[in-house]
């Protein structure tokens, strides 16, 4: 009886440890997503990686931030580019992420203060019903791409090639500026929750 014991605790105490370090590195994670840097991307020092800001869903329906670390790139298109597909991914928050999972970035360029983002029809197809969601997704993106190139003030968005493309409810034949009135209120420090 003592031997089937022993086992128990040799098999238990090295679990719980290893499940302390790991909720720890998840905890520290998810506090780390909702710091903003500092400066943009593009004046964060020679550093490997950079802070970006990504927009997604609270629980009100609003845009809110999430600060994430990413490999600091050197060509804006590319950077451009790779803001997409790190903002695609999803939140690593408890946020909710209001883009469809297989979203493709068919290309990425900037023009001047314009960034001309062409999308996969899969965008369409998947994003979900109603004006609401579509505002949020659509402005999800210009909002996260002026925040993170400060160069940039608005954002065209096609759909295939189709520069006239229109969602359900949304026209996106012309270049959209961010809209800031989306964005949920930022918590300070001392409001965050536990």
């Amino acid at each position: 009886m003592k031997h089937r014991r022993r086992i128990g605790i040799d098999v238990i105490v090295p679990f719980v440890l290893v499940a302390l370090v790991f909720g720890g590195l998840v905890w520290q994670k998810y506090r780390e997503a909702g710091q903003l840097p500092d400066a943009p991307p593009g004046q964060q020092g020679a550093a490997l990686v950079q802070k970006v800001v990504l927009f997604y869903a609270n629980d009100e329906g609003q845009l809110y931030r999430e600060a994430r670390e990413v490999e600091r790139c050197g060509d804006r298109s590319n950077c451009l580019r790779s803001l997409l597909e790190e903002l695609f991914s999803g939140p690593i928050s408890d946020l909710t992420n209001i883009y469809p999972e297989w979203t493709t970035v068919n290309n990425a360029k900037i023009e001047n203060d314009l960034a001309v983002i062409d999308l996969g029809g899969d965008f369409v197809e998947g994003l979900a019903a109603g004006s609401s969601a579509e505002m949020l997704a659509v402005y999800g993106i210009v909002n996260t791409v002026c925040t993170n190139l400060p160069e940039i003030t608005k954002v065209q968005i096609s759909i295939d090639g189709n520069r006239q493309a229109r969602l359900r409810h949304l026209d996106l034949s012309d270049p959209l500026v961010p809209y800031r009135e989306l964005e949920a209120p930022q918590l300070q420090p001392s409001q965050e929750r536990s």
